[in-house]
């Protein structure tokens, strides 16, 4: 069998064409990677990255995966909340804080005066 050469995407945001999705629905016998239920032709269904991109995965097509849209979507949701999670814990790491706020003080005469929000 002629070994064919892994494609690889030239930025993050590149898609892979459709020879290279084909390849990857043939690879794993048309089934959902995270579902399990086979995909058929009325069915919706993407090019999932295995490692999520914004959590150190690379744009390849040994890190892609058929993926049913709607667990695609719950799985998507899942990594970014990974992502926020790392992010807060490095910032946090490194001392970075969000900027403070004043949403209310104290005016001499004791009374409290609340921020408001102009438009």
């Amino acid at each position: 069998m002629r070994e064919v050469p892994e494609w690889i995407g030239k930025t993050d945001d590149s898609r892979p064409p459709p020879y290279v999705r084909l390849r990857i629905f043939q690879r794993y016998e048309g089934y959902c990677y995270l579902s399990g239920r086979a995909i058929t032709a009325s069915d919706k269904w993407n090019v999932e990255h295995v490692i999520a991109i914004c959590n150190g995965g690379e744009n390849r097509e040994s890190n892609m995966r058929p993926a049913l849209t709607d667990p695609h979507k719950v799985k998507t949701k899942q990594d970014r909340e990974i992502k926020a999670k790392n992010d807060s814990v490095r910032k946090k790491h490194l001392g970075i804080k969000k900027p403070r706020t004043m949403t209310r003080w104290r005016k001499f005469s004791g009374e409290i005066v609340h921020a408001t929000r102009e438009r």
